[in-house]
């Protein structure tokens, strides 16, 4: 394999409904500073039926080219159609990085399209960054420059691994959403827009969309909340936050999510769980209310603009990372703050 052939960072570009999907901006953004570092473009790669309008929006946010494959068979996501239209491109265009968000969709393509190509895929990626590999020298090994190091959580989350594939490409990864940060859309940008004919060829491989059944989540998404009140070991059961969590959460217009403590142990939906086997976060203000700040916790959250932290433990490590810091009793601090907050609301109204 002639490593020297394949350039450029391809991504690509989920999208549901003929409408991309937010992790496709963020990839794009992150793919940014990595084809800098690299001296290269930013390519979307966007499929779909009828899907061409969106890659004006892939531009906004900072693609250099998109590659469209229009095709009735890439209209609802199937396996194989989409690995057939990836792969595709792949041998043609001989990108140096490829990557998908780790989504139910990109968790599934990801794989398949590594196998076809032959290389290697590392899944569930929290932090990307161009460097040498083998990261510290090692005598009679060669260092290699310039290669794609991809982090992630490793052994049930207990280890941060960081993992690169030096002897074939595309260097492949899957990105958690929420990880990376979205450029801001420049209405004025524009992007070189490539139709691709993938010769997509139908095979036993193929399924049969019989129906399409939308869930309906009665918790709004934490990755999409500006203000998340979160609880921990520290809240002592599940129903501490209803009664001491939501009221607060409730009256600044935010969402109340936990740690992996209160998932494991009080019960708390799996989808409100914060950190790297839950859901990295970003949002304006993130309240950790009894939560003591495990490493894999922190690096879920540590990227919010505003940090508070309430502990009764005043060497916790969600202290370091924390723009403000409350040592006390939660149960007496949140109630007050919630008391606080509301009378301030009311004199508002009053003006």
């Amino acid at each position: 394999m002639a490593l020297e052939e394949y350039k450029g960072v391809y991504v690509f570009a989920q999208q549901v409904d003929n409408k991309v999907e937010n992790i496709a901006l963020e990839l794009i953004g992150k793919g940014k500073a990595l084809a800098k570092d690299l001296g290269t473009e930013v390519v979307a790669m966007l499929l779909g039926e009828n899907i061409g309008d969106q890659a004006e929006v892939l531009a906004a946010h900072g693609a250099d080219k998109v590659i469209v494959v229009d095709h009735p068979y890439l209209k609802d996501y199937m396996t194989e159609p989409y690995t057939q239209a990836i792969a595709a491109i792949i041998r043609e265009f001989k990108p140096d990085i490829v990557l998908f968000g780790a989504t139910a969709i990109g968790r599934d393509l990801a794989p398949c399209v590594a196998a076809t190509v032959h290389t290697g895929l590392t899944a569930d990626c929290t932090k990307l960054d161009i460097g040498d590999f083998p990261i510290n020298p090692i005598p009679g090994r060669e260092q290699l420059h310039n290669q794609l190091l991809m982090t992630r959580p490793a052994f049930g989350g207990n280890t941060i691994a960081t993992i690169a594939i030096p002897d074939f490409r595309p260097q492949m990864a899957t990105v958690r959403p929420g990880v990376m940060q979205k450029l801001p859309a420049d209405p004025n940008a524009k992007a070189e827009i490539v139709n691709f004919d993938a010769k997509l060829e139908k095979n036993d491989r193929f399924v049969e969309i019989l129906d399409v059944v939308k869930k309906v989540s009665e918790y709004v998404d934490i990755q999409d909340a500006k203000i998340l009140i979160s609880g921990g070991r520290g809240m002592q059961n599940k129903e501490n936050y209803e009664k001491i969590l939501r009221p607060l959460a409730n009256l600044l217009g935010g969402q109340v999510s936990s740690s992996r403590a209160g998932v494991d142990g009080f019960g708390i939906p799996k989808e409100l769980q914060v950190g790297q086997t839950g859901k990295p976060v970003r949002p304006k203000l993130y309240m950790a209310c009894g939560i003591s700040g495990a490493i894999q916790h922190l690096a879920g959250m540590e990227e919010s603009d505003l940090i508070i932290a309430i502990n009764k433990d005043e060497t916790a490590p969600i202290f370091e990372v924390a723009d403000y810091g409350i040592v006390g009793d939660l149960f007496q601090i949140v109630p007050a703050l919630t008391k606080l907050v509301e009378q301030e609301l009311a004199k508002k109204k009053e003006m």
